[in-house]
């Protein structure tokens, strides 16, 4: 990863290159010689550097497979398979993946809207107040907490937690612990969300390298990714339920395709783009029962020495936000055992990331 900031002075290719030469040096110390990637994948929404020109800032002579999908959230996971799926059909022997963005300084998230059909259908809905994504998940939170009771305590103690883990995280851009009195003072952006409970803007790039498991034996697995999701997709407006994001359609089927099962996850790097989907997601992919959910946050069972590890360096809520994908990387340092509140043991860890009623997940193992 780059360092992570607010405002990088640099061009998102800049950012690109730094994160990739650090990835494919960090594969040449594990495997023991250089190491060229013959494929190259990324994920954007038209706010990073494009695949062939990081390819020439590399100096890359020649490129395979190379492909930019179009996406957010919804590809740090699912982004994982793609590189997977290349090397097992033997397209690549290495897959170089990366996202880079100035999310502060640059094209800004909460900037985006909603652009589906090219506007025709954003005219039903900004009426009601949906100009954005922030104003979707306010949406389905609002919801959420009412049903299974939750209330601001919990989402504060989701935030809170975030902030404890990115206190020991270097890499973090918040890293100051918060009482429940300056929570509950954070302006209200759309309720039940304050400013506090939106993840972070952020400039910086993150990348990975992808190999066969014969070449690197002693890296962390990829066990099995999902891709999938319900009604609604993105527009959640159109939900039979609204709370229901794409944890509830694809865990089963993940679990399934990993061959394990909820007990056996160590550390769960979720996608905690809003406080409140992280218990949505604790839920979902059968952590925790809705039941204990209050206790479990209220108790500060999700820190990294509890009974749930949940983002160990803070998440996108604290460390920063590369779209997820810094998520995957401190899934591959809890599994080597270098992460920041490093869990012990760490053997399994589940990686999330969505849009809505559709994402991925992933279930990555050690070696």
């Amino acid at each position: 990863m780059t360092a992570l900031s607010r405002s990088s002075g640099r061009t998102e290719l800049r950012l690109a290159t730094e994160a990739s030469e650090a990835a494919l040096a960090d594969a040449a110390e594990a495997m023991g010689g250089a190491v060229r990637p013959d494929a190259i994948l990324s994920y954007h929404l038209n706010d990073s550097a494009p695949v062939l020109y990081l390819a020439r800032a590399l100096r890359l002579h020649e490129i395979g497979w190379h492909n930019e999908i179009y996406g957010g959230g919804t590809q740090s996971a699912s982004i994982l398979a793609d590189a997977a799926m290349l090397i097992d059909a033997g397209l690549a022997e290495t897959v170089l993946v990366y996202r880079a963005l100035n999310g502060r300084s640059g094209k800004r998230m909460n900037a985006l809207g909603l652009k589906l059909g090219e506007g025709t259908e954003e005219q039903f809905t900004h009426p009601y107040g949906m100009a954005g994504p922030v104003h979707q998940f306010a949406l389905a939170g609002q919801r959420y907490l009412y049903d299974t009771g939750l209330t601001e305590r919990h989402t504060y103690a989701v935030v809170a937690q975030s902030r404890a883990h990115a206190a020991d995280n270097p890499r973090a851009l918040r890293r100051e612990r918060i009482d429940l009195a300056t929570y509950l003072d954070d302006p209200m952006v759309a309720s039940p969300l304050r400013r506090i409970d939106c993840c972070q803007e952020t400039d910086g790039a993150c990348a990975l390298v992808v190999t066969s498991a014969e070449r690197a034996p002693a890296a962390p697995r990829i066990q099995a990714v999902v891709r999938g999701g319900g009604p609604g997709a993105s527009g959640m407006d159109k939900a039979d339920d609204v709370t229901r994001v794409f944890s509830a359609y694809v865990a089963a089927s993940l679990y399934a395709a990993a061959a394990l099962k909820p007990e056996q996850v160590d550390v769960a790097l979720l996608y905690d783009a809003y406080s409140w989907l992280v218990p949505r997601q604790l839920e979902d992919f059968g952590l925790v029962d809705r039941a204990d959910l209050g206790a479990v946050l209220a108790g500060e069972e999700i820190a990294w020495k509890g009974r749930v590890p949940v983002n160990p360096h803070g998440g996108l809520l604290s460390e920063g936000y590369v779209h997820g994908l810094n998520n995957v990387a401190e899934a591959v340092r809890q599994l080597r055992g270098t992460g920041t509140n490093q869990v012990e043991g760490a053997s399994v860890a589940l990686c999330t990331g969505f849009g809505g009623g559709y994402g991925s997940a992933a279930l990555l193992t050690a070696s």
